[in-house]
């Protein structure tokens, strides 16, 4: 797979430009999330899983074409399992993901490091998920106490994560 070209944007340009914004269309996500992957600058429409220590919906979405969005997974924010590792991350990566932001953790590190795509979690936890087949797909999810959407647009950058109804505009 090609090199994707760098987004440009840059996530403070979008916070200045809506900072004034009242409406709850823009939001930001809080600064708890730690990159892995080896993007660090990536966007797209969002695609969403809901599940609780239990990655079944999250392999199914990787597994599938990302057609150049990004999958926010709420997971509850758990600490006590991994919601993506290095095989699931390959596989985000040649499904062609923009990204995956995952409000839970992460494993195999060294391998997520090496994933062309970009990886955005709580924290990294070596434990695997139990397979339970629970979970949603394509259903409005909180993060971190902020609302994310399917099909809302999400940017990252180094200086944090936003989500907006609709793409920037240039």
């Amino acid at each position: 797979m090609t090199q994707a070209a760098t987004p440009s944007f840059a996530t403070c340009d979008l916070c200045d430009a809506h900072k004034n914004d009242t409406s709850g269309q823009f939001r930001v996500l809080p600064p708890v999330f730690k990159d892995f992957g080896a993007v660090q600058k990536f966007s797209g429409p969002v695609a969403t899983v809901k599940c609780f220590e239990d990655n079944t919906f999250v392999k199914a979405a990787v597994d599938s074409p990302g057609l150049g969005r990004v999958l926010v997974v709420d997971g509850g924010a758990s600490l006590r399992r991994a919601l993506l590792g290095g095989n699931l991350g390959a596989a985000a990566a040649k499904n062609g993901w923009a990204g995956v932001v995952i409000d839970g953790c992460v494993r195999d590190l060294a391998e997520l490091a090496q994933c062309n795509t970009g990886i955005r979690a709580l924290a990294a936890m070596p434990l695997p998920t139990e397979k339970r087949q629970e979970g949603q797909r394509d259903v409005a999810v909180q993060i971190q106490g902020v609302w994310v959407r399917p099909g809302d647009w999400l940017y990252a950058d180094e200086d944090g994560i936003v989500v907006m109804p609709a793409p920037a505009v240039a």
